[in-house]
C-alpha cells in the first residue's frame, strides 16, 4: 500500500472513530464530550436536523437541542448499520442507519418507561481540525416501516 492509500485509510478510520464517539456521548448523556464533538468557532455554519425538527442552526442552537434531549430521554441505544464513509480532502461524509432504542422518563413505579425502536437513516458531515475530525452537520430522517405503511392503509377514507 503506497503511503497516500496508507492516509486515506487512517483518515477514514479516525471519521469513523469520531462519528462512533459522537454516538457514545450521547449515549452517555454527556453533554460536555457531546458539545466536543461539535465543530468549534462555527456559530453560524453548524446545522442540525432532528426526525421530525425543523433545521436548527448555529452552534448554541444545535447544542441546545442536545442538553433538551437528553433531559427527556432516560435511555437512549444507537445500533448503527449501514454505515459509509466518503472524504475529500479536509471533509467526510458518514451515512448510516440509525436503530435506536429509547426509554422515556418511568411510569409509576418502574425504573425505566417503556421501550421503543425507532429506526432513522443519518447523514454527519465532519471537518478535519487541529483536534481531529469535529461535526459540521447532522441530519436525520426516520424510516417509514411496512407497519406505517399498513396504518396508513387501514385508516378510514
Amino acid at each position: 500500500m503506497n503511503e497516500e492509500h496508507a492516509q486515506a485509510a487512517a483518515d477514514i478510520a479516525e471519521v469513523g472513530a469520531a462519528n462512533t464517539a459522537f454516538y457514545e456521548a450521547l449515549e452517555r448523556g454527556d453533554h460536555e464530550e457531546l458539545s466536543d464533538r461539535w465543530l468549534p468557532g462555527e456559530d453560524l455554519t453548524v446545522s442540525c436536523v432532528h426526525p421530525g425538527w425543523p433545521v436548527l442552526t448555529g452552534r448554541g442552537e444545535v447544542l441546545r437541542s442536545y442538553a433538551l434531549i437528553m433531559a427527556n430521554t432516560e435511555y437512549i441505544q444507537f445500533f448503527l448499520t449501514d454505515v459509509n464513509i466518503a472524504m475529500t480532502g479536509d471533509t467526510a461524509l458518514v451515512t448510516c442507519t440509525e436503530n435506536i432504542l429509547s426509554g422515556g422518563p418511568a411510569e409509576e413505579g418502574n425504573a425505566l418507561g417503556p421501550l421503543v425502536g425507532q429506526l432513522v437513516v443519518a447523514t454527519n458531515v465532519f471537518r478535519r481540525t487541529a483536534d481531529g475530525w469535529k461535526l459540521w452537520s447532522h441530519h436525520g430522517s426516520p424510516v417509514l416501516t411496512e407497519s406505517d405503511e399498513d396504518d396508513d392503509e387501514e385508516s378510514p377514507s
